[in-house]
């Protein structure tokens, strides 16, 4: 049996896929357990327990190494009516950023 290039080309790229794949939902259950945090922190309640991906695209951490940068979008509420949107800011496994709005301040 001999493998030709475009064998090896669709085990690469199903390869690629995978681990995209299976190091996506790694990320996002990491995103799910910053948003819970956050919010605890933060004194919000987090609505449906869950973020959804918005954008995504490639980036360098600190040490020059290209990551997956992934946002995040969860929806939280402050009074428990209202609804509000936050993000999580994730670079490859890591959390960058959580960011929910200020809370207005009446004078």
């Amino acid at each position: 049996m001999t493998l030709s290039i475009w064998d090896l080309v669709f085990v690469g790229v199903f390869g690629g896929l995978a681990w995209y794949i299976f190091s996506g939902t790694r990320v996002r259950e990491l995103a799910v357990a910053a948003a819970k945090r956050s919010s605890e922190l933060a004194d919000i309640q987090l609505l449906d327990q869950s973020v959804a991906l918005s954008k995504t695209s490639l980036s360098r951490d600190g040490n020059g190494i290209w990551r997956i940068w992934r946002q995040y979008r969860f929806e939280y509420s402050r009074d428990g009516v209202g609804r509000e949107v936050g993000h999580i800011i994730m670079l490859g496994p890591r959390l960058q950023a959580v960011l929910v709005a200020e809370v207005p301040t009446v004078h």
